[in-house]
């Protein structure tokens, strides 16, 4: 169920490369779990990819976007005060209730944005989260120091070796020799099958950069699982590392 809304955009900024968070006063009933995604409507258009929310309260959206064509851009240049059209709680969400005590979180690029919410929401459940985020360079890491000021222990990795481990997510998660009970993972669907690969636990996936329309539309991002094809941005974006065909 979503809910379609206008909100007022109270800042934004930039964090690094091409990537800028903006936070939205407006109605927030209807998010109900890390992990779910906006969609932003400009001028007439739908932006070609849903957003994923990073956190939020009773009346604010913070959201962490990649500017990455001509809506993103658009976004990027818009000033205090500007009212934008949403839709907000789409998407599943991450499920904490079927976390372990301790939790792996794994961000690649924009896909560390939706696990700050949720290593709010495992912190507030009494679990402990461990943040790892992996970049192609020191110029593009973000968020580090809020994952940090929660209270987690956080590890980056970067491509070139400029911050961090070298190498990428797994490589950081190796060197740490982190242990846990299960993952959250969201990013690169290359990192995601990497994850796949070698975490030997129960995980949950979100699919957020195969998502096109936002509603299931297109059926562009369609993925086959233990229990049929799913459309990722109506059906998910978070599947179970059980249910995917891989």
């Amino acid at each position: 169920m979503y809910k379609k809304g206008i909100y007022t955009i109270l800042y934004q900024q930039k964090l690094a490369r091409d990537v800028y968070v903006m936070k939205l006063f407006g109605d927030t009933s209807f998010i109900t779990a890390p992990g779910q995604f906006v969609n932003i409507l400009l001028e007439g258009r739908y932006l070609r990819r849903p957003i994923s929310i990073c956190d939020w309260n009773e009346n604010t959206i913070t959201l962490i976007y990649k500017v990455v064509g001509e809506g993103t851009r658009q976004m990027s240049t818009m000033e205090p005060g500007v009212k934008l059209d949403l839709l907000t709680g789409l998407g599943n969400g991450f499920d904490v209730s079927r976390c372990g005590q301790r939790v792996l979180l794994v961000g690649g690029g924009v896909g560390v944005p939706p696990l700050y919410g949720l290593a709010k929401a495992l912190l507030a459940a009494g679990k402990t989260p461990m943040m790892v985020m992996g970049f192609q360079s020191k110029e593009d890491v973000f968020y580090q120091k809020e994952f940090e000021e929660l209270g987690c222990p956080v590890y980056v990795a970067t491509a070139d070796g400029s911050a961090g481990v070298k190498g990428f997510v797994t490589h950081a998660i190796a060197q740490a020799e982190l242990t846990y009970d299960d993952y959250c993972a969201c990013g690169p669907i290359p990192m995601l099958k990497a994850l796949y690969d070698a975490c030997p636990t129960t995980g949950q996936l979100s699919f957020e950069e195969r998502m096109g329309c936002g509603f299931g539309a297109c059926m562009g991002c369609s993925c086959k699982t233990k229990y049929g094809s799913k459309r990722i941005c109506k059906d998910g974006p978070v599947l179970t590392k059980e249910e995917i065909i891989w």
